[in-house]
């Protein structure tokens, strides 16, 4: 099934301050990936996620989403097999869906995700 999506970018001003996002602290995958945790309760996770324009296509592998997975694109746009999504869009996938990003903007994205219990790979 396809994810519910909806662009709010004529609703939102958004404005990421750059020096609060370099003080976090990244995970780094070397691949052009980097993720940053900025909340946990028991499974569910509020995480950043920063990916280079030079990131690999294939920076991220299959994976399903147990609980499902909301996220909004502050910067740049991310594609997927259901669509492309550009800053400002919410993305709401369904409890046991599966995607695998494949693509983002020619700058950097960066995604701030809710995963309500995890997530799991392929």
């Amino acid at each position: 099934m396809a994810p519910f999506h909806h662009d709010l970018s004529s609703l939102l001003s958004l404005s990421l301050d750059d020096s609060a996002l370099e003080k976090l602290a990244w995970r780094d995958f070397g691949n052009g990936t980097k993720m940053a945790k900025l909340a946990r309760a028991g499974e569910t996770g509020l995480v950043l996620y920063r990916i280079s324009a030079s990131a690999d296509c294939a920076a991220f592998q299959p994976h399903t989403h147990v609980g499902g997975e909301t996220y909004l694109v502050l910067r740049g746009a991310i594609i997927d097999e259901n669509g492309t999504y550009p800053a400002g869009s919410i993305v709401w996938m369904q409890p046991g869906s599966r995607h695998t990003p494949t693509g983002w903007d020619k700058g950097e994205t960066i995604v701030l995700v809710l995963w309500p219990d995890g997530v799991k790979g392929s």
